[in-house]
């Protein structure tokens, strides 16, 4: 009996100190699924949450360079698993985005600014407090970006991370702290974007402490590509039920 071949995710990371969350939910999945990440070049020398650095990052030539060097490994899907790197310039772009790493790739794609707009249209939620690593330039424009999905931001907080490893140093503790200071009345979920932090323990505390599904970037990008995969593996991911994002990867 011929063994069942695993589903391959390919992501285009740009590296940042959370790369093992993607291995760790492979080896999670009892061979079900396979990781593969490919760095993608980024601008800006310990600057690259500046907003003019991220439009270079995430510009159609550079991912489609990135994407590349996918192609050997014959991905099921290709992911852009950067946040910031596919909001900054609208929505638009984000889809072209996508575009260009499916025509490279020559499998669905899309980027994590994409997955989380996919979960929000899924939940039905229409308002959500962000607690963004960036400063305020790049965390507004994350706030414009889920405005074009018909999303309302009721509550922002920035933590002025210059770049991603700066953001992969902010403990939990930070972020929960963060998300205490906010008024969640009336907030539908809280979004942590970065994929340069670390999510799933962050994801957890966020749920048990503030009552609110959390969706965490890494998460919610492997999410989006098993999603475009029409797959799902233990853990179970259900965006419908009541706690829908305690189910994604890392819960």
């Amino acid at each position: 009996m011929n063994a069942i071949a695993p589903t391959k995710l390919g992501f285009i990371y740009p590296l940042g100190g959370s790369e093992y969350e993607y291995y760790q939910f492979a080896d999670d999945s009892d061979g079900a699924v396979r990781s593969y990440l490919v760095g993608a070049r980024i601008f800006g020398e310990g600057r690259d949450h500046d907003v003019e650095q991220l439009r270079r990052t995430g510009s159609i030539a550079n991912l489609e360079e990135a994407a590349r060097g996918l192609v050997p490994l014959r991905p099921d899907v290709a992911i852009w698993a950067c946040t910031s790197g596919s909001f900054v310039s609208g929505r638009a772009h984000a889809e072209r985005q996508a575009e260009a790493i499916s025509r490279v790739t020559g499998c669905p794609a899309s980027s994590t600014s994409l997955a989380f707009a996919a979960a929000l249209k899924m939940l039905e939620a229409r308002r959500v407090a962000l607690v963004a690593s960036y400063p305020e330039p790049a965390a507004r424009a994350f706030v414009e970006f889920l405005r074009e999905f018909g999303i309302e931001v009721g509550e922002l907080v920035w933590l002025d991370a210059p770049a991603g490893p700066d953001a992969a140093q902010f403990g939990v503790e930070k972020i929960v702290a963060a998300t205490r200071s906010l008024d969640l009345t009336g907030v539908d979920a809280i979004l942590v974007p970065d994929t340069a932090m670390p999510g799933s323990e962050t994801k957890r505390a966020l749920e048990d402490v503030c009552g609110r599904p959390a969706i965490t970037a890494n998460q919610v990008t492997i999410w989006e590509a098993l999603r475009l995969c029409g797959k799902s593996f233990p853990p179970a991911i259900d965006m419908k039920r009541a706690k829908v994002l305690r189910t994604l990867p890392g819960r």
